[in-house]
């Protein structure tokens, strides 16, 4: 490693401390929204005022949020398995699975976000914002296998515990202007992007990699860089605005402790993204939004290439080898908020995304098994004064799972099952 990288190596543990397993996945490993007013509206606030957390959905937002922080703590609990059914396909170069369930321990991850936004004049503002993405953690312990091809072998694949651990910070600086007596207004937000990466257990598949020694259990490894999101906020009629975002795909260094698998040596880029929002304000006590969020996984190489026949073709590592399959994700977003008083505001949302993974790629993703579809939340905010406010959002999403063929043991099923909870407490203080 060269000094500048391990310099840069400790800024990632230190950023990524407040991160340290964003373990589940939501929408694919996307978060369903980004602070917890939008958490409690299911994510649906591409054309909302909520907080200094715009930027990470919309930064045109910002141009009318004032001086003001927040910060807040999440609890989120992804509870992991997967199953296996059918008779083992014992032949030379099969490579079956033990039957029965196996479920990932570490159930409970804290996760922090802070925000920061301050109005230069009445038509800029600026700001900051810090926040995390997830979803492919998981940790199956070493229980005894007993069809692994040599004796004493334990683990999901023969290599003892097994699990990935993927965490992804961004710490995203922002630019918005308002136009036409705030009619209109437009916003950029580049974005600093820290991924920390861990794989264990899978040593297995050394011998279809062109790197057999930077497969699995190499510790963790660290991956740097940027993009933008750029977004734009208009009031189309009084009381309804539409709001739009986009997303540019960002380039990451390369993960060189797992070149061997890894596409391209070792490279894991985060996908571009689009979203579109439509916020009424019903009355002066009732607003209620609609967005769809588009979130293209299938472009990003690691991530979107199908395991076969690209494993038997293609060695791990090299460029157009085997990821993890997944299909793009379009997911809709519906949240209301109710204004009883001065001191209280009350909200409620549900998303709906098909999950990104087809039957055909199950093997693969027993280590990211982000199969939820369905989000149901609620939340409320609570004035203490004339600056301070608490916030509160809860987050259930039902239990979903995808069911297809071990493409090794042709016999066998695997399916792969996730439900989730989230707890999110913040706290936030303008300033003018």
């Amino acid at each position: 490693m060269t000094t500048t990288n391990r310099y840069l190596a400790v800024a990632a543990t230190a950023v990524l401390g407040g991160l340290p397993a964003i373990a589940g996945a939501t929408n694919g490993y996307f978060a369903h929204g980004y602070g917890a007013r939008s958490k409690a509206l299911a994510g649906a606030s591409t054309a909302r005022l909520l907080d200094s957390f715009a930027a990470a959905v919309n930064p045109a937002s910002s141009a009318y949020l004032g001086d003001r922080l927040d910060a807040e703590i999440e609890l989120f609990s992804p509870r992991r398995q997967y199953t296996v059914d059918g008779e083992p396909t014992l032949a030379p170069g099969a490579f079956p699975l033990n039957s029965g369930t196996v479920r990932s321990d570490s159930e409970w991850f804290p996760v922090p976000a802070i925000g920061w936004n301050h109005r230069i004049d009445a038509e800029q503002a600026v700001g900051v914002t810090m926040y995390g993405n997830g979803g492919m953690n998981t940790d199956y312990v070493a229980t005894p296998n007993p069809l692994c091809p040599f004796p004493g072998g334990s683990g999901t694949f023969c290599a003892g515990t097994t699990g990935v651990d993927l965490a992804q910070a961004f710490i995203v600086p922002s630019y918005a202007h308002s136009f036409n007596n705030g009619r209109f207004s437009f916003g950029i937000a580049p974005i600093f992007a820290i991924q920390r990466f861990k794989a264990r257990g899978l040593n297995a598949f050394a011998p279809f990699s062109s790197d057999p020694a930077h497969v699995s259990d190499q510790g963790y490894d660290y991956s740097f860089g940027g993009g933008v999101r750029v977004g734009g906020l208009v009031e189309v009629l009084p009381g309804v605005r539409f709001g739009a975002s986009y997303k540019s795909r960002i380039t990451m260094s390369k993960f060189n402790e797992y070149a061997g698998l890894f596409t391209e040596q070792g490279s894991f880029d985060i996908p571009e993204s689009f979203n579109f929002g439509l916020a009424w304000d019903i009355n002066k006590d009732i607003t209620t939004s609609f967005d769809v969020e588009h979130i293209r996984y299938s472009q990003v190489d690691s991530v979107g290439n199908a395991m076969f026949p690209n494993l038997l073709t293609t060695r791990l590592g090299d460029n157009g080898a085997a990821g993890f399959g997944w299909e793009d994700m379009t997911i809709f977003k519906l949240g209301a908020e109710w204004r009883p008083n001065k001191r209280w505001t009350w909200r409620a949302g549900v998303s709906y995304g098909a999950q990104p993974i087809p039957k055909s790629e199950v093997l693969f993703n027993v280590l990211a098994p982000g199969v939820q579809e369905y989000h149901l939340t609620t939340g409320f905010s609570r004035a203490i004064g004339d600056k301070d406010e608490v916030n509160f959002a809860f987050m259930y999403s039902p239990s979903n799972s995808v069911k297809g063929p071990n493409p090794l043991s042709p016999k066998q099923n695997i399916e792969l099952e996730m439900d989730q909870y989230s707890f999110q407490l913040g706290w936030s203080k303008k300033f003018e």
